[in-house]
């Protein structure tokens, strides 16, 4: 497999941001938008609104997790009726997400506004849920043409959101220091990403209303999108794929559960990549460090928390195992199986032992 390669977006970065929206579609020729979000974000997509005026001619406000393939079918009816030639996504992974199935299909160009730190933004990286399964790829197709970081956007961001989306952003970096395709560019990316992550996120869960943390945590997502968007991904953001698309998990949430345990699964073969994220974390060993940011951030912790069932363990190791991908450490079902059984419970003897 070759390394990936896409356009690098326009990044438009600073408080109040989100007011040139309308400055940078007349730029790129663009005159009717159409705006993506979940229905949560109705404040955020009244705002763009008012800065776009008569230039919204949709808005999709119906996005949700893991894109599901009937979500993706409407969105994309919704936008050939309007004849919209710009989407503008407004929020998180899902309102993101679906503007990328709307792009994959129609060639549309997106500018996204992203206000969580799952680095979607930055990535040419799709995903799909289709009869309980999740379908990922790559397509330069997909990658925002126009980026805009909006520290104030995130401010009222929950601090359970705040921690599981940041630690999402925190896997990107740790899986592509390990990934076959890794380069000094990419490493470079990540270890950035992971500096400004690590150090913001505590200070966020303390203060919550810190812009100056919020510019960081968002710099940090950036950087990991990025790095993530350049290399292949290993096991942690397939296992994360497989169960929250099979079994309907929260996205960020799953990817903050399951990190410090991929991460341990890993440790023993990825010892490089493994050193590098300690030293740039200051500790002797990163996966349990992962564990302990969690911890301090108030993350969630097992899978039962986020209210994955038991019952589902062993189809969820199945699933796991259905495709072969690239890993540092080799994917067996046993090993596996073991792994979501500790993710599960929160055994944290898994990651420290």
């Amino acid at each position: 497999m070759t390394q990936s390669t896409f356009e690098i977006a326009r990044v438009i970065f600073g408080p109040g941001s989100i007011s040139r929206l309308a400055d940078e579609m007349a730029s790129l020729g663009w005159s009717r938008a159409m705006l993506v979000s979940t229905p949560g974000r109705g404040a955020l997509v009244d705002r763009a609104s008012e800065i776009l005026g008569d230039s919204v001619v949709e808005i999709f406000d119906r996005a949700v997790v893991h894109v599901p393939a009937d979500t993706a079918t409407e969105a994309n009816a919704a936008a050939e009726r309007s004849s919209a030639d710009v989407l503008i996504a407004l929020g998180g992974s899902s309102a993101i997400g679906v503007a990328k199935a709307i792009a994959l299909s129609s060639l549309l160009p997106i500018i996204a506004v992203p206000t969580t730190y799952g680095g979607s933004e930055m990535t040419p990286i799709w995903g799909m849920t289709r009869d309980g399964k999740k379908e990922t790829g790559r397509d330069p197709r997909v990658q925002p043409k126009v980026v805009i970081y909006d520290p104030d956007l995130t401010l009222s961001l929950p601090p359970r959101i705040t921690a599981a989306s940041g630690l999402n952003a925190i896997a990107h970096c740790i899986e592509a220091l390990y990934a076959p395709d890794a380069n000094d560019a990419t490493n470079g990316l990540a270890c950035e990403g992971l500096r400004l992550l690590a150090s913001s996120l505590p200070r966020l869960a303390a203060s919550p209303g810190d812009r100056e943390q919020r510019g960081d945590a968002l710099r940090g997502a950036m950087h990991a999108g990025w790095a993530l968007g350049l290399v292949q991904m290993r096991l942690h953001h397939k296992l994360c794929h497989v169960i929250g698309g099979a079994f309907d998990l929260p996205h960020a949430d799953t990817h903050a559960v399951m990190l410090p345990y991929t991460a341990a699964y890993n440790r023993d073969a990825a010892p490089a990549a493994m050193r590098t994220a300690a030293q740039v974390l200051g500790v002797e060993d990163t996966p349990s460090e992962l564990l302990s940011i969690a911890q301090t951030i108030g993350a969630p912790l097992s899978l039962r928390e986020i209210g994955f069932l038991e019952s589902d363990l062993s189809r969820a190791a199945e699933l796991a195992l259905e495709r072969q991908y690239p890993n540092p450490a080799r994917v067996t079902l046993e090993r596996i199986s073991i792994l979501l059984d500790a993710a599960f419970s929160g055994d944290h003897d898994y990651i420290t032992t």
